[in-house]
């Protein structure tokens, strides 16, 4: 099987041209991302053709479970097909489970230097995240490991709870990132990042992703942080959120849509035996 091995900021990917013969993707997934015995990486991005747009992306978690949508997943798709010349052009569709996102090519020498996404408008009421409730999800009350947590869920694409603390990078909150993914109160189960507001417009994350567990970066879920960071007045509506390799620009923009900027990496492409 070919494949090629890309990056966002460290969240890494698998990416395969699933156009031709079909394959189980979510049996496949473990067994390719295993960081030991396989390629490695925290999941699968698989080309598929379009039926709304031009092109089709579906994601598989490293546990083999889908998701609906990947912030930096889909800056790496979009350098991928453009790249090949599977899209050739520097604006276009991509389908996803969360719906058509429209990733707008920033290109240096004929090559995608980065990538510019509309996300979409954020989900903000609990029956639409979903989490356990009513109204919308922010600064409430969860008891994780004996330790009682303020935290906001928002939903970009997928599922995220976010989560104030003094130093993020701190391990002791990866430590909670499982029990709080599969708390009670999230029915989808949910990402869970930990954030700290610097100043109005940057703010330091990490995150524990559903499905994978701790990751170097998430798109989506700096989407998340920066709306949650508006919303309980931490920050203003454009804002660089720090991860662990690099930032992500996120506007909040007046018409209500989350817009991502980052970069996108390709690793090296290769052969696997099934």
């Amino acid at each position: 099987m070919q494949f090629t091995k890309v990056h966002g900021l460290g969240n890494d990917f698998i990416v395969l041209d699933g156009r031709g013969e079909p394959r189980d993707y979510c049996a496949l997934a473990p067994k390719l991302c295993h960081r030991q015995t396989g390629i490695g990486a925290d999941g699968l991005l698989i080309v598929l053709p379009g039926d709304q747009a031009e092109i089709r992306m579906h994601i598989v978690n490293s546990d083999g479970s889908e998701a609906e949508m990947c912030g930096n997943g889909i800056r790496c798709f979009a350098k991928y097909v453009y790249e090949r010349g599977i899209v050739p052009k520097t604006e276009f569709g991509v389908e996803t489970l969360a719906g058509i996102m429209r990733p707008k090519l920033v290109l240096k020498n004929g090559e995608v230097a980065g990538v510019t996404v509309d996300m979409g408008e954020p989900y903000l009421e609990c029956a639409e995240i979903p989490v356990a409730g009513e109204g919308r999800c922010i600064d409430r009350e969860l008891t994780v490991q004996g330790r009682m947590l303020r935290y906001t869920t928002v939903l970009v694409g997928v599922p995220h709870t976010v989560i104030y603390v003094d130093d993020p990078a701190d391990k002791q909150w990866m430590a909670l990132g499982w029990d709080i993914e599969h708390a009670s109160v999230f029915p989808k189960r949910t990402n869970v990042n930990f954030a700290r507001a610097l100043d109005d417009h940057t703010v330091v994350m990490r995150t524990f992703e559903r499905g994978c567990g701790p990751t170097l970066a998430c798109g989506t879920g700096a989407c998340s942080v920066a709306v949650a960071s508006f919303l309980n007045g931490k920050t203003g509506r454009s804002v660089d959120v720090r991860i662990e390799l690099g930032t992500l620009h996120i506007d909040w923009a007046e018409d209500n849509h989350v817009y991502m900027t980052g970069p996108a990496e390709l690793v090296y492409t290769g052969e696997i035996r099934l």
